[in-house]
């Protein structure tokens, strides 16, 4: 099932169930807006020999990033072969030059301090096909496996005939498809083309020149296949634009799209709501009593299974096994769940058994396949970790949905209320000295301030008589005060305030 929810205006989620689980789950925020697919206009800003890239002026915040691979190749023959050739002896340089105008996709968002990766190679998504009106390169997709089937698009493609200049691939829903319908597809992207290439002719620098269709329709065309059952939607006016998509790209599944009229939100209806409030949980829980913990940087993320009470017999090889095996399904769920990107570290429980180890990267390889991203994984170690990177398009669900705590700056931990008033004890102790301080005033949390009046009194008593100076200690009472917030101000005796 897909369920789609645009009730409020600010944003659209899609859910994807399968046997009634939560799979995927997209959420786009019109506030941040989403960049990845649009084609823009640029002018190269500067060009970095040391990185092997330049960086693009598009007109967004932050400056494109475009590596030497993603620079299209003045001689298009050397892309005729399915696997395209590294170019490696390129030099960015010799390529690019400061002020140069080119035109650009944005193939990742910018996540953190980094701007959005663009390539020149562009690429025209639609239903069945990629146009690549850069390259000569022809292919099928790798997840298409069927050696026949491959064999025949590629026999579809010659017979298409497509511009001699131009590379076309042939999309994982385009297995099994009719010479028609890839033909309506070709056309359509061609047109496409054709109105991209007239817009960017008198379009000024910098500019936005396409722009990828919205959640609802990108996620329809990038995920609906004969297996989905029905799509089920919120609102009338994105029901009625989903069915005529669909009546589009596919007619005799326009039926599929059902209107959801019920009392209660669609999300909560199938329990959506619940799984976006765990979506950021360190730890999760799995069937048997054992669990897993995920802790997320910006470019790792280090995937913990953890035994638990979950006991199989006497054997803690068994044990081992077992829980790794139902650790491998949900591991895989929630990297796609969560969209997770970059190097993903699993570190599974030891186990002797090479047997065993085959099984769980076998489990772990299937649950993979179904991944839309593109991942590469290894062999699990002799420590039983297993690493893999998954492509990284837009910053992931964490990244949408919360933002970094002011009060511990991300890293989930605050000092304590007795280190913040040992601090405060160090720092008053260090101004006592200048001679010309007379007052000390500190403002600071109240639980911070009750602790210095209740523990410190008799020792900030000591320092006033010692030094003759007086320190006065109040409670922070204005709004958006952090428990880690300090402020000290020291006075002359004329009441004139002293910089320390």
């Amino acid at each position: 099932k897909m369920l789609i929810n645009v009730v409020e205006p600010e944003e659209s989620r899609i859910a994807i169930l399968e046997d009634n689980v939560l799979e995927e789950l997209y959420i786009e925020r019109f506030s941040r807006g989403q960049v990845a697919g649009n084609i823009y206009k640029g002018r190269v800003v500067n060009v970095e020999p040391s990185l092997e890239a330049s960086f693009v002026d598009i007109g967004l915040k932050k400056n494109g990033f475009l590596h030497v691979s993603e620079v299209a190749s003045e001689n298009p023959e050397e892309e005729k072969t399915e696997e395209a050739p590294r170019r490696e002896y390129r030099r960015i340089q010799s390529l690019l030059k400061p002020g140069q105008e080119l035109l650009v996709q944005v193939i990742k968002e910018g996540v953190g301090e980094k701007g959005p990766s663009l390539t020149s190679l562009i690429s025209l998504p639609g239903r069945y096909l990629v146009l690549m009106p850069y390259s000569r390169r022809h292919g099928v997709s790798r997840k298409i496996e069927d050696e026949k089937e491959r064999q025949r698009l590629r026999q579809v493609i010659e017979e298409l005939n497509p511009p001699a200049n131009m590379g076309l691939i042939v999309r994982t829903a385009g297995a099994g498809q009719t010479k028609r319908e890839l033909s309506k597809d070709l056309h359509y992207l061609l047109r496409l083309w054709k109105a991209v290439e007239e817009r960017s002719k008198g379009a000024p620098i910098p500019s936005l020149i396409y722009q990828e269709s919205d959640l609802v329709t990108r996620t329809i065309r990038e995920i609906f296949s004969p297996d989905t059952q029905e799509i089920i939607v919120d609102s009338e006016n994105t029901y009625e634009k989903a069915r005529d998509f669909l009546k589009q790209i596919m007619p005799k599944c326009e039926k599929m799209v059902r209107l959801y009229r019920g009392g209660e939100p669609l999300f909560h209806k199938y329990h959506i709501e619940e799984e976006i409030e765990k979506i950021n949980n360190r730890k999760i829980p799995l069937r048997q009593g054992s669990s897993l913990v995920i802790e997320q940087t910006e470019a790792l993320v280090a995937i913990d299974v953890n035994s638990g009470r979950f006991k199989a017999g006497t054997d803690p090889e068994e044990t081992a096994f077992r829980t790794n095996m139902e650790a491998a399904k949900e591991v895989v769920r929630q990297i796609r769940l969560r969209d997770l990107g970059g190097v993903v570290i699993i570190d599974f429980i030891d186990m002797r058994g090479e047997g065993h180890k085959r099984q769980v990267e076998r489990v772990l390889a299937e649950a993979l396949r179904k991944d839309r991203a593109r991942t590469k994984m290894l062999r699990m170690s002799r420590f039983g970790i297993v690493e893999l990177t998954r492509q990284r398009i837009k910053p992931s669900l964490r990244d949408v949905l919360y933002e970094g705590c002011p009060h511990c700056q991300g890293t989930g931990l605050t000092k304590t209320v007795e280190s913040l008033s040992l601090k405060i004890m160090r720092q008053i102790r260090s101004a006592l000295n200048n001679p010309e301080l007379r007052l000390i005033e500190i403002e600071a949390d109240p639980k911070v301030t009750q602790y210095l009046l209740n523990q410190k009194r008799k020792q900030i008593a000591e320092l006033e008589d010692g030094y003759s100076k007086r320190i006065i200690i109040n409670s922070a009472s204005q709004d958006g005060w952090k428990i880690g917030d300090i402020r000290m101000r020291y006075f002359k005796a004329d009441g004139q305030p002293i910089s320390l």
